[in-house]
């Protein structure tokens, strides 16, 4: 790989560069190149218009017998983007541009017209001039007049706007930095007022937080008062507080089951045959029962079940 950069290569004692045989090619070899198109153009064949500057792979060959001043002239093929009809073009080294030659139109072009209708022109001045002395006499009249002509009307257009725009530099810019001035002015009172505002409203808040901290302290004396949770009766306190708490708890939630007036609700009274004296009397103890608790209850049942069997045994005594 390194052979390919060396710039002195060896040439052998005998080398004759005569004895290389050299490529025969065709006069009229085509090349293959890129190139843009010089100018606007229409395809004749679908009307599709090809724009200057469209690039194209085109075909170079040059035109045989045909020279201008020594330089060749080239001819160029290329295809039509639509239906790819072959569209032709050469060189022009006279106008230094391309002529269009087979395949399409070219587009309109106002200002080469104008630059060929100006050259057309002054060539055949020339050539009048070159003849006849008394036609360059007329011509020089004729440029001159037109020339004071032009100077006339320049002076005339220059005259009016002086006349219209009479326009006074030292009083448009005294204006201008009256209006600076003015404008500065505005700025600065504008300032001075947020800035007073701005103060107002800082010493207002002080003021508040003055009020609020003198009134801090005195809400500050009141005993806070213990809040009450529902999750406190599953904590084990052992502050008889606490304890209270709990039973308080779960007597609204159970109920008592060891006062008096619930248990004497559940005792019933036997109910036996006896005399209509000690009726009286066991119905008297029987009300008592019901209001008594439940060891007086049952003491009550077994003095009756006592005097119930006095009593019999008076009656069998009797009989």
């Amino acid at each position: 790989m390194s052979e390919r950069k060396v710039l002195n290569k060896y040439y052998p004692p005998d080398f004759d560069p005569a004895k290389i045989p050299k490529l025969k090619l065709p006069k009229d070899r085509q090349y293959v190149v890129r190139l843009m198109a010089p100018f606007n153009m229409r395809c004749k064949t679908c009307g599709e218009y090809i724009y200057k500057g469209k690039k194209f792979n085109a075909r170079k060959e040059t035109v045989q017998n045909e020279v201008y001043l020594g330089l060749p002239i080239f001819r160029f093929y290329i295809k039509c983007t639509r239906c790819l009809a072959e569209i032709t073009f050469k060189t022009d080294p006279e106008n230094t541009d391309y002529t269009m030659e087979h395949g399409a139109t070219r587009n309109f072009q106002a200002e080469k017209l104008l630059e060929e209708e100006e050259k057309r022109m002054q060539k055949e001045r020339e050539e009048e001039e070159l003849n006849n002395p008394m036609k360059v006499l007329e011509n020089r009249t004729k440029d001159s007049k037109l020339e004071m002509e032009v100077l006339e009307n320049l002076q005339e257009l220059k005259e009016l706007n002086q006349r219209q725009a009479n326009v006074d530099f030292e009083a448009m810019l005294k204006q201008y930095k009256e209006f600076e001035e003015e404008q500065k002015r505005r700025e600065q009172e504008e300032d001075e007022q947020e800035m007073k505002a701005m103060l107002e409203q800082a010493q207002n808040r002080r003021l508040l937080v003055d009020s609020d901290s003198d009134e801090e302290p005195v809400k500050s004396r009141a005993k806070p008062v213990a809040e009450i949770k529902p999750t406190d009766i599953l904590q084990e306190d052992p502050q008889p507080q606490n304890k209270k708490l709990k039973t308080e708890s779960w007597e609204r939630s159970v109920g008592k089951l060891n006062t008096k007036s619930q248990l004497a609700g559940l005792v019933t009274v036997r109910k036996q045959k006896s005399s209509p004296a000690l009726a009286n009397g066991t119905g008297s103890q029987g009300a008592t029962a019901n209001t008594d608790s439940l060891p007086t209850a049952t003491g009550t049942t077994s003095s009756l079940g006592l005097l119930g069997a006095y009593s019999d045994s008076e009656d069998s005594a009797s009989d």
